[in-house]
């Protein structure tokens, strides 16, 4: 699947640098888990997305924002009551989505978490630049860093 980068010749970075990403990624992956448990709404922008958040072993209410009138689709979020993370690609459409829905959701008086996006951004850098992308990067994580894996 990967060609043997566990030579760590072949690794751009150091192996620590790999293991700390691996796990900030899993502590992102728990929390996720939690809030989804609690309820929490997670708005991303496709069915590529959802799939690869179950990948992860994270299945919730999944809101895709890209087939909505955003107004109309903030607002209804807005009437269930619960909490609300936005977690867009971080490519530049992704950039957009989410500083306008933070501003709708804003503009019905509800703060939506990005921290969550902000933090999963700051750690893949420009390794990967979409969540669709996330479940594939965790494996090549788990390789590089002789992890066990559980995903499919």
């Amino acid at each position: 699947m990967f060609r043997s980068i566990r030579d760590h010749r072949f690794l751009k970075a150091p192996l620590h640098v790999y293991q700390n990403r691996l796990e900030n990624i899993e502590d992102i992956i728990d929390e996720l888990l939690q809030l989804t448990e609690e309820g929490t709404i997670i708005i991303v922008e496709g069915k590529r997305d959802v799939r690869a958040l179950n990948k992860l072993g994270i299945d919730g209410h999944f809101e895709m924002a890209t087939h909505h009138s955003l107004s109309n689709f903030c607002e209804n979020i807005v009437n269930t009551g619960k909490n609300i993370v936005i977690l867009t690609d971080w490519d530049r459409r992704g950039n957009i989505l989410m500083s306008d829905l933070t501003k709708h959701f804003q503009s019905f008086g509800t703060n939506p978490d990005v921290r969550i996006r902000e933090r999963l951004r700051s750690i893949v850098q420009k390794e990967i630049k979409d969540v669709e992308s996330l479940p594939t990067y965790v494996l090549k994580l788990r390789h590089i860093t002789g992890s066990s894996t559980f995903l499919d």
